[in-house]
């Protein structure tokens, strides 16, 4: 039988207009984090039922920048890097569901659409803005990740800067942070066509399913968030820096675990 084929839209007869392709989907790129607390009160009404404050430091968020280049299983796409090459800016913070400890991404921007609609796809809330960060390079005036680098990185949507940081590694670290360092519980939401409800409800965990990293680094960030009229990130207010880190990693993507259903 023939039919329109393709894992996501646009779907035709080949399959090959489908803005992504099936997972697994992989992952290698560059990651700068910055941890802060904030008013617990700020995360608890961003955490939709069933979903629970995180028991212990339940104000952490984690602001990451990250300079991506992915593929799909064939890895066409390192051969063809306008498909796959992307950067993000997304701010997460932790939650509990059943007694168990997740992290969730609250707010996320990306610089492509194939990136959206691969977050549509995985519960993530992402939305389209203009993301940079600083690259290493072992030459030139680019940073070294060494102890002394500084790295800055911006976030901008709809002609606003919402977030800018200026990094500065001090040494290596055992860990890249604390704060996305769970499982992710996110909402698979649709509203119904008719105004109804919603026709797909889901809590769904999900997390790597290959993962591997170079040495982390940790360091002090300086990290302003700015107020604009269709964001809020400002909300989630930097009261208590905690740290920052940099990190390269590989990651491999390859489905998620249903939590739970709405009625």
């Amino acid at each position: 039988m023939i039919g329109a084929r393709g894992f996501y839209p646009p779907k035709s007869a080949t399959g090959r207009s489908s803005l992504i392709p099936a997972p697994p989907w992989h992952y290698s790129g560059d990651l700068l984090t910055v941890e802060y607390r904030t008013d617990p009160a700020r995360v608890r009404e961003l955490l939709p039922e069933p979903l629970e404050m995180a028991p212990e430091d339940p104000g952490a968020v984690a602001l990451i920048w990250a300079d991506w280049q992915s593929c799909g299983a064939d890895r066409a796409e390192l051969l063809d890097p306008v498909r796959a090459q992307y950067k993000e800016c997304f701010a997460v913070v932790r939650c509990a569901y059943r007694a168990r400890t997740y992290s969730r991404c609250v707010y996320i921007w990306v610089d492509k659409d194939f990136a959206v609609a691969r977050g549509n796809h995985q519960g993530y809330p992402k939305k389209l803005g203009s993301i940079h960060l600083t690259r290493p390079h072992p030459y030139g005036p680019a940073p070294r990740i060494e102890s002394g680098a500084v790295f800055g990185a911006t976030l901008a949507a709809a002609d606003r800067r919402l977030a800018e940081a200026v990094v500065t590694l001090r040494e290596p670290s055992e860990t890249d942070g604390f704060v996305n360092a769970h499982p992710m519980a996110h909402h698979r939401q649709l509203p119904a066509i008719d105004g109804k409800g919603l026709a797909l409800d889901e809590l769904i965990a999900s997390g790597a399913a290959a993962f591997e990293g170079g040495r982390a680094w940790s360091g002090d960030a300086d990290l302003a968030l700015f107020d604009a009229p269709t964001e809020e990130l400002a909300e989630l207010t930097v009261d208590e820096p905690i740290a920052a880190y940099y990190r390269q990693v590989g990651v491999t993507w390859n489905g998620g675990t249903l939590l739970e259903r709405g009625l």
